[in-house]
C-alpha cells in the first residue's frame, strides 16, 4: 500500500485541508499519514474559531519520522500559515524527499483576485520557492499571479494561460495545474504544462452557478489520490475536475445542506467507481 504525508492544518468542524485530505485519499486506497501545522475549532470561513499554532511541533515531528525509517510515495502540502511554516516544510521535502517520491504542492493562499487575510506579496514569493521544489503544483489563477509577481487577469484566453503555466514551471516545478480555467460559460476545469515533455493539457466538465469553500481542497486531494493509484497526472486532474463536480451537485440537491463546505463524503463512492476507469 502507498503512504503519503499530507502537511496542512486541520478543522474540528468544517470542509477544508486535513478534514477532507485525510479521507480522501484513504478512500483511493492509500495511507494517509497527517503532520497538522495547527487546529482549529472551525474553518475560517465560520464567524468565531479557536486556533492553535502547532509550528513548533513541525521539526520534531519530521525528524521522528526519519529516525523510524519512515518512507513516503508523496508528500502532500496545502494550506502554510507563516514564512516559519514554509521554511520548515521546505526542510522537511528535503529530508524525506526521495527519487520515487512525489512532492505536490497546493499553493493554497488567495482567490478571486485577492490574498487571504494576512498574507502579503511577500509571502507569495516564498511560497513560489517552495514550489520550486515540487513535481506538481495545482494553484489557481490568482495564486500564480502572486507567485509569479504579475497582474492577475480575469479576461484571459489559451495563449494567456499557457503563458502562465510555463512560467510556474519556470520557478522548478516539474508541472504545474491550473483550477477553475474556463474558455467557455458551460464549462470549468483544469489546464496543465509538463515541463519534462513540454505538453500541454486540459480537461473540462459542467459548470455550476454556485461556489463553495474547500473546494480546492478536494480537487488537490483527489489528484494525489488518483496519482497514487497509478493514474497519468493528466488522468489523475480528470479524475479530480469529476468528482469535484459530483460532489457541488449532491450539495446543491441535499436541501439541508450546510455553508460551510461541500458533501464530499457522499461523492466518495462516486470517486471510487471513477478511480476504476484509466480513460480520460
Amino acid at each position: 500500500m502507498k503512504r503519503i504525508l499530507t502537511v496542512q492544518d486541520i478543522s474540528c468542524v468544517g470542509r477544508c485541508s486535513l478534514t477532507v485530505a485525510l479521507p480522501i485519499i484513504s478512500a483511493a486506497g492509500v495511507e494517509a499519514g497527517v503532520l497538522p501545522t495547527a487546529v482549529l475549532s472551525t474553518h475560517t470561513m465560520f464567524p468565531k474559531f479557536t486556533f492553535c499554532d502547532l509550528t513548533d511541533e513541525i521539526e520534531g515531528i519530521s525528524k521522528t519520522f526519519t529516525e523510524l525509517g519512515l518512507g513516503f510515495d508523496a508528500i502532500y502540502t496545502g494550506y502554510l500559515g507563516s514564512f516559519r511554516q514554509l521554511g520548515l516544510v521546505s526542510e522537511l521535502i528535503d529530508r524525506h524527499k526521495t527519487e520515487n517520491c512525489m512532492v505536490v504542492i497546493d499553493p493554497a493562499m488567495a482567490d478571486n483576485g485577492k490574498l487571504y487575510k494576512g498574507f502579503t506579496p511577500e509571502f507569495a514569493r516564498a511560497m513560489a520557492e517552495l514550489c520550486g521544489k515540487a513535481d506538481l503544483i495545482i494553484p489557481n489563477l490568482t495564486e500564480a499571479a502572486f507567485m509569479l509577481d504579475i497582474p492577475y487577469n480575469p479576461d484571459y484566453d489559451e495563449d494567456y494561460i499557457r503563458d502562465v503555466l510555463k512560467r510556474l514551471c519556470g520557478l522548478g516545478a516539474k508541472r504545474a495545474a491550473l483550477t477553475g480555467i474556463t474558455f467557455d460559460p458551460t464549462k470549468l476545469g483544469t489546464y496543465a504544462y509538463d515541463s519534462t515533455t513540454d505538453s500541454f493539457f486540459s480537461y473540462f466538465n459542467e459548470v455550476k452557478p454556485v461556489a463553495y469553500h474547500g473546494t480546492g481542497d478536494i480537487f488537490a486531494s483527489a489528484t494525489l489520490g488518483a496519482l497514487m493509484r497509478g493514474h497519468s497526472v493528466e488522468s489523475s486532474l480528470a479524475v479530480a475536475v469529476d468528482y469535484t463536480l459530483e460532489c457541488i451537485k449532491l450539495t446543491m440537491a441535499d436541501e439541508d445542506r450546510r455553508t460551510y463546505g461541500v458533501n464530499f463524503e457522499q461523492a466518495i463512492p462516486y470517486y471510487i467507481e471513477r478511480l476504476k476507469k484509466t480513460n480520460i
